[in-house]
């Protein structure tokens, strides 16, 4: 099965540089950058759309829906939760460490990554019983990072800062 995994187009807390735990919807850019990609893809079939249901993931979804596909919402593919860090500079953190699958630091009421990580891994290993050809994934750049831990394994040093997607960035994977 191919599944092919999108992070959804931008939106103001992306633009500002900011952890948001707030459900907002796309930008102006970000409605550009999911039409452009929707251009893209336009020639591919997909058995079935999966989106977080954070509406930023369902615009970018309905965009690219150029087939009128089931669209299937899915909270195990949520972005990972920031909790207090919600509205500050990503600066507050160490980012590096923030993403670092090892860490013991803490960051506030944030997800703890692992926690995050076996979610998204409940979510695939779920997919494997399914029987489709190819599936579009509508998320976020922390998904696409579990993701990339899934099919590559964790890194020798467990970080996955820079293994995240852009907005509106395609990714594809064999299940």
């Amino acid at each position: 099965m191919k599944v092919y995994i999108v992070r959804h187009g931008q939106v103001l807390h992306n633009a500002l540089k900011q952890y948001n735990a707030e459900d907002e919807d796309l930008t102006e850019l970000g409605i550009v950058q999911a039409e452009e990609l929707k251009d893209k893809i336009k020639n591919m079939k997909f058995d079935v759309i999966i989106s977080s249901p954070l509406v930023r993931a369902k615009h970018t979804a309905d965009i690219l829906n150029i087939n009128n596909n089931k669209i299937i919402y899915d909270d195990r593919i949520i972005e990972r939760y920031v909790g207090d860090l919600s509205g500050k500079p990503l600066e507050v953190t160490n980012r590096e460490e923030y993403w670092n699958y090892y860490t013991t630091i803490q960051y506030g009421t944030s997800e703890n990554i692992k926690l995050f990580f076996e979610r998204v891994y409940g979510f695939l290993d779920e997919l494997k019983t399914k029987k489709y050809d190819k599936i579009l994934i509508v998320a976020h750049s922390g998904v696409s990072k579990a993701f990339y831990g899934y099919f590559n394994g964790i890194p020798e040093d467990g970080r996955f800062l820079n293994l995240g997607l852009k907005n509106c960035e395609i990714k594809e994977y064999i299940l």
